[in-house]
């Protein structure tokens, strides 16, 4: 039996400008590459160039993307901090999800937040497993703040939140395991991410700007462009998040 390509891997589904011309860093030569492809070698040179706007779309999570694309995580990274972030994800996601359960919003909230965060990664210097694991358990402990508190809140998030994570990330199967530093800087972004109280670092303010990139669709909707580009620039930690929130809020209105 033929094997069925993944439709969010299939290129029927591509739209104009997923195929689209990089220039060679070694020769400036046009080099043409579809939006999956992690690298690809220059015909005049033979330098090897990477994929500066590379788009996984669901490969960037599923468990099977190394199947799909024929490419290893390992690969697809530029370190072994990236390598291990990569790896760190899909697990994540499947403990995330174990969380959530059958509550699609919040699952898909924290794909959402996670995709936006590691766009604002690519332009900043920032642990990558730090980054991913705290986009992708952010908001784990809103059903026990929903349970306990009887509401979302973003304070009983931060209250309920860490101790989830910690169990999560010290029970998590990956090799080398994560270290005690990095789980005290990942629950520490948990504990603040609504209130920004006590956490300042390049990590923790990709999450935030992320996170507020997903949420603004809900919680600036009518607002006048004059009034999203004063909040944007306000409230917003990292150039990156600012340019992406314009972008996707201002612009496109």
């Amino acid at each position: 039996m033929a094997q069925t390509q993944c439709p969010g891997q299939a290129t029927q589904f591509w739209r104009p400008g997923d195929i689209y011309e990089v220039t060679c860093p070694n020769c400036e030569a046009d080099v043409e590459f579809f939006k999956d492809e992690v690298r690809r070698k220059c015909r005049s040179c033979g330098f090897m160039i990477k994929n500066p706007r590379i788009e996984l779309g669901c490969a960037q999570w599923c468990e099977h993307a190394e199947q799909c694309l024929g490419v290893s995580r390992e690969d697809m990274a530029d370190s072994p901090d990236q390598a291990l972030g990569q790896t760190m994800k899909i697990k994540l996601i499947a403990e995330m999800k174990k969380v959530f359960g059958s509550d699609a919003r919040r699952i898909a909230h924290a794909l959402k937040v996670l995709e936006h965060a590691e766009n604002i990664m690519d332009t900043a210097k920032a642990d990558p497993v730090v980054v991913v694991s705290a986009a992708v358990l952010h908001d784990i402990g809103i059903h026990a703040a929903e349970e306990k508190h009887g509401n979302s809140a973003g304070k009983y998030q931060e209250i309920e939140g860490p101790p989830i994570a910690r169990s999560i990330l010290e029970n998590l199967d990956i090799q080398p395991s994560i270290s005690p530093e990095r789980i005290a800087h990942i629950l520490l972004i948990i504990a603040n991410h609504h209130s920004a109280r006590d956490a300042d670092s390049p990590e923790f303010d990709i999450i935030w700007d992320a996170d507020h990139i997903v949420n603004m669709a809900e919680t600036k909707r009518g607002k006048s462009d004059e009034q999203l580009i004063a909040y944007i620039d306000k409230v917003f930690r990292t150039s990156t998040g600012k340019d992406l929130a314009k972008t996707t809020y201002v612009m496109a209105s």
